[in-house]
């Protein structure tokens, strides 16, 4: 069912939430002498926090006679609500990784996934989903959010799934892999599609605008679906259709979108792709801020590091991936199309793709397997190939499922970004365990921690009254996620204790399988899931699920 409970205003919430039998009854939970930053960008207070059940029943001053089953000592530490990463993609991998022993470790107790048009339903064909594959952000195929909510629920996650439907399994499950415009047919059915997803709680809708089959749809397409998507409530996330060299017309065309349909639009993990495009993430934000200031619902994500990491399919001209990766096999291994393919590629070589800093993550078995970690540089030296036909080769030889990091941003822009009073931070993350095989990007393991670490203590961009700001009540409010991302009595009690001079990122590009540090204790929905930086073996979250809006 809709995951139906309500956030007290924060404005007015009682610091006590009252009941017949509270004065004899202890609390379950006493969390004593710690710090309360509640998420709403207020000033940091002492104050004793008191859970009774899945809910906070106080915020303030020491009660000298209180009792509690168990009490917690936050002395010099902060406590905070649990954060919501509002863009993960582990509905590809809660199933195989339900302890998320690193979204615990940073702190985080929600995930909102479905992101970036990937979403592992509607399958209206699927008879039995595929096994998970947590590193390419593959598997899985579940007839709607019902019977992958249930997968879920099965699994007995430590942390909560908070569900959007992608674009990309809507225009796949009507169209194929076809690179073709939606019919008025079709557009039907996506709508419907649509609709029943939104019936059985997700919280939105998703693009992924530069990957196939997303990237063939055109701006009609999606503003006809925002359109139902408004209808019905719903957010939409995009990952725009481009964030190099024409990032600013992409952004542009999110906001069209937006002031045609009437959605509410979150601008995913919001960057500039190489060198000729560093800055343009100023004009980004100025045009968000205008959009906003007309009466645009607008907000963006970001998270903190300079390298993004995805498919090394979508460095590829849109129209190779016309009837999906199998396709894409088939004209590589044709000599004349092949030489189309390179052709496209070529232009991008040193401006928004840049040889260097592109590193295989995750292949499957095949020739360059043991290359990972190695850069297309290093591959196109060693086999004395320019670049661009280094990249087909290894997509050839693992046909065309390779996953990369890619290193192409600029630091100030990431500062610029975070600084922003709409940004929300996001880890964009998709591998929840460590170890595990490959060379994952380090935001799986360190994105939460290291805005504390690195973004607030140590370079000072941030204030972390404002950083936790950005990491609970910011993105909760965007979904929204009621009762979660304030801390305040009424509230469900997701709750961290932490240290703020201790919390860091461990996880390097060089070294990305370690986890963060500096985190002590963290509850989902009053269970506590991680004692003194050790999780306790508890798996209290599930799907949340949003209370449908009435059509």
């Amino acid at each position: 069912m809709p995951d139906q409970t309500a956030a007290p205003d924060t404005a007015t919430a009682p610091d006590t939430v009252t009941g017949p039998d509270f004065a004899t009854v202890p609390y379950d939970l006493l969390i004593t002498g710690g710090t309360v930053i509640d998420g709403t960008g207020a000033a940091p207070r002492r104050a004793d926090v008191a859970v009774r059940g899945d809910r906070v029943v106080r915020v303030g001053d020491p009660e000298p006679d209180a009792r509690a089953v168990t009490t917690l000592d936050a002395t010099g530490l902060a406590v905070t609500p649990g954060f919501v990463d509002l863009h993960s993609h582990a509905d590809f991998s809660v199933l195989a990784m339900p302890d998320a022993e690193a979204c615990l470790r940073q702190g985080v107790t929600t995930l909102v996934t479905g992101n970036c048009g990937l979403s592992p339903f509607p399958n209206p064909a699927a008879e039995a989903p595929a096994d998970p594959a947590p590193g390419t952000l593959g598997g899985g195929g579940w007839a709607d959010l019902d019977a992958f909510a249930a997968a879920v629920d099965a699994a007995r996650p430590a942390v909560n799934i908070a569900p959007l439907v992608g674009h990309g399994a809507l225009r796949t499950a009507v169209t194929g892999a076809a690179r073709t415009p939606a019919g008025p047919a079709e557009l039907d059915a996506m709508r419907a599609l649509l609709a029943t997803a939104a019936e059985q709680g997700a919280f939105g809708m998703s693009t992924g605008l530069i990957y196939a089959p997303g990237s063939f749809a055109g701006t009609d397409e999606i503003t006809a679906l925002a359109a139902e998507a408004a209808r019905r409530g719903l957010l939409y996330a995009t990952h725009m259709r481009d964030e190099g060299d024409k990032v600013t017309e992409a952004v542009e065309e999110a906001l069209e979108v937006a002031r045609a349909s009437g959605v509410r639009l979150q601008i995913s993990h919001l960057k500039a792709m190489g060198p000729a495009n560093h800055g343009k993430v100023r004009t980004a934000l100025a045009l968000i801020d205008a959009a906003a200031a007309e009466g645009l619902d607008v907000a963006c994500d970001v998270y903190p590091y300079t390298a993004s990491s995805t498919r090394l399919t979508s460095r590829l001209p849109d129209w190779a991936m016309d009837g999906g990766t199998d396709a894409l096999v088939d004209r590589l291994a044709d000599p004349g199309t092949r030489a189309r393919v390179l052709d496209d590629l070529r232009p991008a070589v040193g401006r928004t793709f840049l040889p260097e800093g592109v590193v295989l993550a995750m292949t499957g078995p095949g020739r360059y397997s043991d290359r990972i970690g190695d850069s297309i540089a290093d591959i196109a030296r060693d086999e004395g190939v320019e670049p661009a036909e280094a990249v087909l080769e290894v997509l050839a030889a693992h046909r065309g499922e390779v996953m990369i990091v890619n290193h192409a941003m600029a630091e100030d822009d990431v500062d610029t970004v975070l600084r922003h009073p709409g940004s929300a931070v996001a880890s964009d993350g998709w591998v929840l365990n460590a170890p595990g095989e490959g060379h994952p990007h380090p935001r799986n393991f360190g994105t939460f921690a290291r805005v504390v670490g690195h973004y607030v203590r140590e370079q000072r961009v941030l204030e972390l009254a404002d950083a936790i700001r950005k990491m609970t009540s910011l993105p909760a409010s965007r979904l929204p996620l009621p009762g979660r991302g304030t801390l305040a009595a009424g509230q469900i009690a997701d709750l961290v204790v932490l240290d703020p001079e201790a919390v860091a990122d461990r996880a390097t590009f060089a070294d990305p399988w370690q986890y963060a540090v500096g985190v002590r204790d963290v509850f989902v929905s009053g269970t506590c899931v991680l004692r003194d930086g050790h999780t306790t073996g508890a798996r209290p979250g599930r799907t949340l699920r949003r209370e449908p809006a009435a059509v």
